[in-house]
């Protein structure tokens, strides 16, 4: 579909930047809505791609953002932060309200939200995630992308739009935040993980692009896609394999205690220095939760084929 017009939310984040780079040299204008960090010098030079500062608290720095856009897709919010039960039932979800009020406004076709499959909680490889909206997840990550999924859809067949929900599992490969913070600390022999095996769903970095690439472009796109590849894996063993190949040290098998304890510095010291957090609670809960989801629609209808089906097969994006 040529000459589309993209809006990413979060366009200079780990994610939304990397869909960004993706799509740069494609046919499809894109409109890369920022806050306060700038986009990476190789996206402000091209013909096809418009940047804008917006505020997703004020509504009104995002009509021009949104105007003749076909599709939006939505990466913005706050992660790396102290006390999350706080800021994220605002973040996740009145901003993202606002950015629908205006969406329907400037008659925008499609929005696509990126969420993870922790939404329905607990769900491995022998029982998935199918997409439902009833789960009661326990961090409050996952509870308010769950809400943030129940407006988009509740908009969409209020207003006509195509509603997308992308659950996507981890996504690996170097740049990658998550990934990047857990070998920094693995060369510090400082990564830690609990004992109980965590079941993972990943995706790589490749795959993940193309998979939102083809929910953007691709006619009849809409409710909700697990994103994953084919591999079966635990967090344990995902971690043992990556921090060997890095030649980094193994995480050290470590009480749930100690990791919630270290969680709690990092907020204590995130809220003092208002600094970033690389560990919080919220993320030791969610992280602890076996996450997989059934990925049938996504090769049907996005992705038939991946370009590395397992994490062992792409283990050089590292």
């Amino acid at each position: 579909m040529n000459n589309l017009r993209v809006a990413i939310t979060g366009a200079a984040g780990n994610l939304g930047g990397l869909l960004a780079q993706g799509m740069k040299n494609s046919n499809v204008n894109l409109n890369l809505l920022i806050h306060r960090k700038n986009v990476a010098q190789d996206l402000l030079n091209k013909d096809n791609i418009t940047v804008f500062k917006t505020d997703l608290a004020d509504k009104n720095t995002l009509y021009d953002a949104l105007h003749d856009v076909d599709v939006i897709v939505h990466f913005a919010g706050v992660l790396f932060k102290a006390n999350p039960e706080k800021f994220l039932p605002k973040t996740n979800t009145t901003y993202f309200n606002n950015l629908l009020e205006v969406a329907v406004l400037q008659k925008v076709k499609r929005v696509i939200l990126i969420s993870f499959p922790h939404v329905e909680g607990e769900c491995t490889p022998d029982n998935p995630a199918h997409g439902s909206l009833d789960g009661k997840p326990e961090s409050m990550h996952a509870r308010t992308r769950l809400e943030e999924e129940k407006l988009l859809f509740k908009y969409a067949s209020q207003y006509g739009f195509e509603g997308v929900s992308l659950r996507v599992g981890m996504v690996y490969g170097k740049g990658i935040l998550m990934i990047d913070a857990g070998q920094w600390f693995a060369r510090h022999w400082l990564l830690g993980i609990w004992k109980k095996p965590t079941a993972i769903h990943l995706i790589s970095k490749t795959d993940f692009v193309n998979a939102t690439i083809a929910a953007v472009e691709k006619p009849n796109i809409n409710g909700i896609y697990h994103i994953g590849d084919e591999g079966v894996q635990s967090l344990q063993q995902f971690l043992d394999d990556i921090t060997v190949y890095k030649g980094n040290h193994k995480p050290w098998c470590m009480p749930v205690w100690m990791i919630m304890t270290a969680a709690r510095g990092f907020e204590i010291f995130s809220w003092i220095f208002n600094t970033r957090s690389p560990l919080t609670v919220d993320f030791v809960k969610i992280g602890m939760v076996s996450y997989y989801g059934d990925t049938k629609r996504m090769r049907e209808e996005l992705l038939p084929k991946l370009k590395y089906k397992t994490y062992k097969d792409g283990i050089k994006l590292f």
